[in-house]
């Protein structure tokens, strides 16, 4: 059995969540097309609307209305599965007179928001978060800027408060002490926002925002990744994504994919706001392993799980450092990818903050029931290691893949041979 061939991922979660929420504040209309088709940007288009967002469908994309900032001054909304909806939520609400309750089902209500509320309440928003998690009680109104450094490197605590700060007085300043993805910067630079970057700070002014006309989301860097990191490890696999994001900072894993040995090419065909374009990898037999390090984590945090299972391909000793963060996503993603990687044989272990994979090892058919854990990302890895295993697996709770890529399935079927 082998991955040949190429296929289209679905529309990037990351830019899809903020070109919807972005409407909020924005005036004027956009025709998106590409949006993500996965459950998880579904509820930030539900959010939207039930704030007085104006959203059609149509056979090009969706038309989305700007609401510049007139938003509804009491709602409640279900955020799903989605911790990017909550937390660039609060940062967006905060600056808007109202009541707004923020709450999601079991999974997000065991990950953490203080981390957000606590600078909110600094810039003169009201936040309540029982036990620093959902559900989420915020009163918004008139913010202060504030210069504020990150605690972690985090991609939703930044864009929270570049929200808030392109509402505040005065200015905001963020520095993150790691670079992480940058999809609100680039999209609130398209929408006329006072953005400026120096190094890791980033300094914003209260702006009036307008949409862009129109706004191309690429295919999924993160949902790409399985088939392509599968394709590293089956003999004989070539698998394409074609139309897919670029973006430096969400493709740190192509970058340690190149530096364990892996045949990788990628072919940026247009940039505009966001660089796109397509991405090949070939079977590799001789992957070797290596460091990934603390600070490059942040720009691959969303694949270390597929990469764990390439390093039990790779020769050697392969590290992640500092992957704590890993413990507070959909599931303690450690422990799960540990637990269910041994069961095909794969040897992994987490020395206090860190992953470890021993390899090469040969994966064989679990000998014990495989399950997803309630997350999207762990059961799409044990697919593909089902393949590098050379079988097909079944994984208990399979079909929440859907939260980000509602065909995967079908994407697997058309790739094996």
């Amino acid at each position: 059995m082998k991955l040949r061939g190429y296929f289209h991922p679905p529309g990037d979660k990351s830019i899809s969540h903020r070109i919807a929420l972005l409407s909020l504040l924005a005036e004027g209309q956009t025709l998106v097309s590409g949006y993500s088709s996965g459950r998880d940007c579904a509820s930030s288009l539900d959010a939207v609307q039930n704030l007085g967002v104006r959203v059609d469908s149509q056979s090009d994309g969706l038309i989305i209305r700007g609401l510049g900032g007139l938003v509804k001054e009491s709602a409640s909304l279900d955020c799903g599965n989605s911790g990017t909806t909550m937390r660039l939520l609060m940062g967006l609400l905060a600056g808007r007179p109202g009541r707004f309750e923020l709450d999601g089902d079991d999974s997000l209500r065991r990950r953490p928001m203080e981390r957000v509320a606590a600078p909110l309440r600094l810039m003169g928003a009201q936040v309540e978060c029982p036990n620093g998690r959902p559900p989420v009680l915020l009163t918004g109104g008139p913010l202060q800027g504030l210069s504020y450094e990150l605690p972690i490197a985090s991609a939703q605590l930044k864009s929270a408060l570049l929200l808030a700060g392109v509402q505040a007085e005065g200015i905001t300043q963020v520095t993150e002490p790691a670079p992480s993805r940058d999809h609100t910067e680039r999209l609130l630079t398209r929408c006329g926002a006072s953005l400026k970057q120096d190094g890791r700070t980033w300094t914003v002014k209260r702006s009036e925002l307008v949409l862009p006309g129109s706004f191309r989301v690429p295919g999924d860097a993160s949902s790409a990744a399985f088939f392509l990191c599968g394709a590293a490890v089956v003999p004989g696999s070539r698998v394409e994504a074609r139309g897919v994001l670029l973006n430096p900072t969400r493709t740190g894993w192509l970058k340690v994919l190149e530096r364990m040995g892996a045949d990788v090419e990628t072919f940026v065909i247009e940039e505009d706001s966001e660089p796109w374009g397509d991405a090949r990898v070939r079977y590799s037999p001789d992957l070797r392993a290596c460091e990934v390090s603390a600070e490059e984590i942040p720009l691959l945090v969303d694949e270390v799980l597929i990469l764990a299972l390439v390093a039990t391909q790779a020769r050697g000793r392969t590290v992640f450092r500092q992957v704590d963060e890993l413990r507070v996503k959909e599931s303690d993603r450690l422990a799960a990818i540990k637990a269910e990687l041994s069961k095909m044989g794969g040897r992994l272990d987490i020395e206090g903050s860190d992953l470890i994979v021993e390899g090469p090892t040969r994966l064989s058919s679990p000998r014990e029931e495989l399950t997803a854990w309630d997350d999207h990302r762990i059961a799409m890895t044990l697919k593909i290691a089902g393949i590098a295993a050379g079988t097909r697996v079944k994984v208990r709770g399979e079909e929440c893949a859907a939260i980000s890529y509602p065909d995967f399935d079908r994407t697997l079927e058309s790739l094996s041979q």
